[in-house]
Formats: structure tokens, C-alpha cells, sequence
């Protein structure tokens, strides 16, 4: 055990965490050069097409240091913030911490929190000011944003070029001296906490633990601890670039297992592996229970696919830990699934991973957050969808997530941010300048205003320079009404939201106005409206396409045309009351997208 290394690179987006594993396994020889390509750990296309990591990748390095061989498996993360759960997890399974910092950059929101996650689970950290071959590079200046930030000396701080591989060598050493090795007691029974799992179509379920106690051979009866399931290991290995099977895996080192389990639902991420015969006394404590932050409805676009889609959803949950779904259905759409997501990107990373995957494509209705609503009754309900909202006469009042936002940005963009927060119902908590020219804002603010557009708005007026952080601080009450639009008279439950009182008029207007761009002309007229409850707050109408029924009419008297006009509006009406309104896909992401 002494000879292993367990330890995560963390760091904000876009600072170079996955180019220096790549300098990391090219120094221990772990990839020939043939294997060796950029951003290697990240092997799903989507990650590479985007250039962001979006899961956790583990890999096992070996490293000789004063003669002996020590094991390094390092766990490369993500650092967007959609995907902080991943970051949790690998942080879980590991006794130290890299946290690389962009020299060009300096401290963002991301790195402070990914730090703090990891001095919560008491990791050793190393820090690493990484492109110092960059132009505008400010060494000094970043260096000692660390020193204050982890209380260190400037020498502590390793500065390398992750690109070019100046300064990388040292860094190897420094995991050996610095970061203990894993604790544990090799005789006790076995706990070993399952911290990722993927789903194989010929092998089944395949599961990524760290062992804490005990050891694990190939053959072993093991049983699942928090669903009471027991397996055959049919086969258990190292994490190398690819699966590489082994005899036996001990105490404090982190492997696979492949035991033929078809059903994914019988592995949960969190849950603790131990021997059917000799079973520990308890499970590992797992990780803290995922808080989806937006919901969004998800259909099959063919209504006989659902049972698929369930299938799907449950492969695809093995993967990724921090995606969550239960059975809805609505008027609109039929049966379908309401979805839990961390964040906007990861709903678009979901869906595109489930089309590309799986090749499912679906409907994803629009996005909003859950809320809490007090009956009259003095019960209390939990609703994520507008239409599950009991009648307004029972309502007593609503409560909606708030969040603490952090805003890390250079000075000069301080007033624009403040206007985007105050516009977005933001309380400013407090400033802080970290340098002279770089101030960190804290704010309050509704978890409704930031899921939609608030991170892009704030790259565009920041020119990219912001970085944005946020955690649930609780629910607050809210003014919020529930905003139907109605097509041809019929409520669209699936374009519904719940919105606060002083935004809903311009809200409904402006959404008017896009759904009339977007919805195809019909052979009758559609009104297009926002209402509150029995009020029309705006109005659009989509204009019906008309045959020229008069063209054939080559003179004589007016009434001949007449009589054929008043023909064919007898036929529109008629038409109207039995025609149904087809919405494109992309109306129901108009919403989205109403101020571009």
C-alpha cells in the first residue's frame, strides 16, 4: 500500500487539466507514442468536438523513484460547473489534489470551489501555475493569488508549460513525497466504494471502485451493501487506457469489475462492494445525495418508443451519477419522462449523448426549476412542472430556490455585471477585491434567473474574462404567477412557465411574437396568446395560407367572387374548430433563445 498514489487534477474550465495528463503519461511511458494524441483521456467525441471534459477519467501510471515503483492512479475531472458532481466524486477517491491555475487567467470561481471540496475531504494539495509560455502570462502576479489563497511559500508553486512539457518532470516527484498513501486495513473485510459505472451491451454493467479495506480476487462472491445483490466477480483489472484484468486488487487501489449484471438498475454510484460470505458492518459513507438544479420534460418523438426511452435513460443514468428522471406525461406530448440536470449544459450534453449513444432522438420540453407551494390547507407540495400547479383560489403562497453566487471578474467589467444581476432580481452580499484590478461579487439570487441565458450574457459582457460559481442556499417566497399560452384557443402545457408578476407581461409578449416567427402557417387562422389564469396579457396571429378560390372568375358580376370567398370562410371556420396546431421542436426552445 505504501507504493500507491490516489490523486484528481482540479481546476477551472479551459485551464489545462487534461494536457498535463497528457505530459503525465507520456513521462511514465503509460501510452506508447502510437496510442499518444491530445486531451487522450477524453475518448467521447463530444469532449473533444467542444473541447471540454465532460466525465471523469481514471488511469493507472506507474512511476520508479528512488528505486522502487510506485502506482499513481491519477482522475483526471471536468471544471465546468455543470459538471461539479464528477468533481466530487473523484475528490472522494483520492487523498491528493493537482489544482492548476491558468497563468494567463489567475484564480476563477471554479477553482476556489473545486479547492474547497477538496480541503473538505482533507487532501493534500499541490499547486501548479500552469502556461507560463503564454505571451500574456503574468507569473508573478498569479503566484501570488496562490500563495494567499492556499497560505503556501512562492516556492511551493510549481510552474509549468503543460503544452511544451517545460517543468512537468518535478511534478511526479512531488506526488510521491507529498500526498499520502491511501489508508486502510488490508485483513479487514472487504469496502470498496463504487465511484463510476458504465454499461457494456455484451458485458453488462461495469463498475469503478477504490478499495478502502480488504482486497478483492477474480472469482469472489460479492454482494452490493445498499441493494443487497450478490455476484460472481467473473473478471477484475486496473484501469489502464483501456480495461486491463488482474489476479487480485488490494487494499487502497482502484479497479474495475465485471460480474454479468444485465439490469442497470441493480448498481448505484455511491454504494459499497463487499464479500457475500465475510460482509463489512457498514457502507462506505458514499457522496452527497445530487440536487438537480433544472428540469425538463424528455418524449420519445414516436409515442410506441417510450418503454425504449425508459431502457435508454437507465443506461445512460450508470454514466452519469447526476442525471435523474421519473415517468410524467402530458396533454401535448403523451408519456414521456421529467429529467433533473445540474445545469443548461447538461441538458444539451444529455441530449446529444443520448442521439449519439444511443440513437435516440427526443423532445425536450422547456427547462425550469422545482418550487415549493403552500396550499390553504397548510400542505406542502413540491412542484417541477407548471401544470402540476394546484388552482390559484388553493395556492396560499409559492416559494422559490435561491442561490450564492460567486463572480470573479477584472474590475473594469464591474458595472455591467452589477446591472445583469439587479435586472435578474440579484441582492448584491458583497464585493472583495482579490488584486488590484480583479474584484469577486457575491450575490443572492433566484435559481429561476440564472438556468437560462444568465451565464452566456455574462461571458458576452465580461469579453469571456468572468467566471461564475453557485450553490443552493434555500427557498425563499416569491410573487410568481403561472404564464399559459394558448394556440387556437387550447393551453400548450408544455410551453407553460411559472414567472414572477413584474416580468410576466413582457415575457408573454415577447414569446408571442417568437412562437408566431416559428410556428408554420396553417390553413386557418392561429391566434397565438399569453394568458394569467382567465386574463390575455398579448396576442399574435399566425396568418392562415389562402387558395386563390376567385382566380377562375374571369368577369361578370361581383357576387360570383363573393359567393366563393363567403365558401371558403364557411370552410375555414369549420376548419378551425376541428384543426389541430402543429409545433415544431424548435418552438419549444424558443424560449431559450428570446432575447438573440
Amino acid at each position: 500500500m505504501k507504493h500507491i498514489r490516489n490523486f484528481c487534477i482540479i481546476a477551472h474550465i479551459d485551464h489545462g487539466k487534461s494536457t498535463l495528463a497528457d505530459r503525465l503519461l507520456e513521462l511514465t511511458k503509460t501510452l506508447s507514442e502510437r496510442d499518444m494524441e491530445a486531451q487522450v483521456l477524453d475518448d467521447m467525441d463530444l469532449e473533444k468536438e467542444k473541447g471540454i471534459t465532460i466525465k471523469s477519467h481514471a488511469i493507472q501510471m506507474e512511476y520508479p523513484y528512488k528505486g522502487e515503483i510506485y502506482r499513481l492512479n491519477l482522475i483526471d475531472t471536468p471544471g465546468h460547473v455543470d459538471f461539479s458532481y464528477e468533481v466530487s466524486r473523484s475528490i472522494a477517491s483520492c487523498e491528493g489534489a493537482l489544482l492548476v491555475v491558468d497563468a494567463t487567467q489567475g484564480i476563477q470561481a471554479q477553482t476556489i470551489s473545486n479547492l474547497y471540496m477538496a480541503i473538505d475531504h482533507d487532501l493534500e494539495i499541490i499547486p501548479i501555475l500552469n502556461k507560463i509560455d503564454m505571451e500574456s502570462a503574468q507569473v508573478d502576479v498569479v503566484t501570488d493569488e496562490i500563495c494567499d489563497l492556499l497560505g503556501c511559500s512562492p516556492e511551493e508553486v510549481f510552474k509549468v508549460s503543460a503544452r511544451t512539457g517545460e517543468g512537468v518532470p518535478p511534478i511526479l516527484d512531488a506526488i510521491v513525497e507529498k500526498i499520502p498513501a491511501p489508508s486502510g486495513d488490508p485483513g479487514a473485510p472487504l469496502q470498496a466504494l463504487v465511484f463510476d459505472s458504465v454499461f457494456n451491451p455484451f458485458r453488462g454493467v461495469i463498475a469503478y471502485f477504490k478499495i478502502a479495506n480488504g482486497s478483492i480476487r477474480k472469482g469472489d462472491r460479492v454482494k452490493f451493501f445498499n441493494t443487497g445483490m450478490e455476484y460472481e466477480a467473473d473478471e477484475v483489472g486496473v484501469l489502464k487506457l483501456k480495461l486491463q484484468p488482474t489476479a487480485q486488487i488490494g487494499c487502497g487501489d482502484v479497479g474495475y469489475i465485471i460480474s454479468g449484471i444485465k439490469n442497470a438498475a441493480e448498481v448505484k454510484v455511491g454504494d459499497t462492494i463487499t464479500h457475500a460470505e465475510a460482509p463489512c458492518s457498514s457502507a462506505i459513507a458514499g457522496f452527497e445525495e445530487v440536487k438537480p438544479m433544472v428540469f425538463a420534460g424528455m418524449y420519445p418523438v414516436q409515442a410506441d418508443k417510450f418503454e425504449e426511452l425508459r431502457a435508454v435513460l437507465e443506461k445512460f443514468q450508470l454514466n452519469d451519477a447526476s442525471f435523474v428522471y421519473e415517468p410524467e406525461s402530458s396533454l401535448a406530448l403523451g408519456s414521456g419522462f421529467r429529467c433533473g440536470f445540474l445545469g443548461l449544459l447538461h441538458l444539451e450534453i444529455v441530449q446529444e449523448r443520448l442521439f449519439r449513444e444511443f440513437d435516440m432522438d427526443v423532445i425536450t420540453t422547456v427547462p425550469n426549476v422545482s418550487y415549493k407551494v403552500y396550499t390553504t390547507q397548510g400542505e406542502c407540495m413540491d412542484v417541477h412542472n407548471p401544470s402540476g400547479l394546484p388552482a390559484p383560489t388553493l395556492i396560499d403562497h409559492i416559494e422559490e430556490p435561491y442561490i450564492r453566487a460567486q463572480i470573479i471578474s477584472k474590475a473594469e467589467f464591474f458595472g455591467p455585471i452589477m446591472k445583469l444581476c439587479l435586472d435578474r432580481r440579484g441582492t448584491l452580499i458583497g464585493q472583495h477585491y482579490i488584486t488590484a484590478d480583479r474584484v469577486e461579487l457575491t450575490y443572492d439570487m433566484p435559481l429561476s434567473e440564472i438556468v437560462f441565458d444568465f451565464y452566456d450574457k455574462l461571458k458576452t459582457i465580461s469579453k469571456g474574462y468572468a467566471s461564475f460559481d453557485y450553490h443552493i442556499t434555500g427557498f425563499r417566497p416569491a410573487k410568481l404567477v403561472k404564464l399559459d399560452i394558448l394556440l387556437n384557443g387550447e393551453p400548450a402545457d408544455a410551453l407553460s412557465t411559472l414567472i414572477h408578476e413584474d416580468n410576466a407581461y413582457d415575457f408573454g409578449r415577447r414569446m408571442c411574437v417568437k412562437l408566431k416567427e416559428l410556428i408554420p402557417r396553417h390553413q386557418f387562422d392561429i391566434p397565438v396568446q399569453a394568458a394569467i389564469g382567465a386574463k390575455i396579457i398579448a396576442r399574435e396571429t399566425v396568418k392562415q395560407v389562402r387558395k386563390d378560390v376567385t382566380a377562375k372568375c374571369y368577369g361578370g358580376d361581383v357576387t360570383r367572387k363573393r359567393k366563393l370567398l363567403e365558401k371558403q370562410k364557411e370552410g375555414k371556420k369549420r376548419m378551425r374548430q376541428i384543426g389541430t396546431v402543429q409545433v415544431p421542436q424548435s418552438a419549444f426552445m424558443a424560449v431559450l433563445k428570446l432575447d438573440s
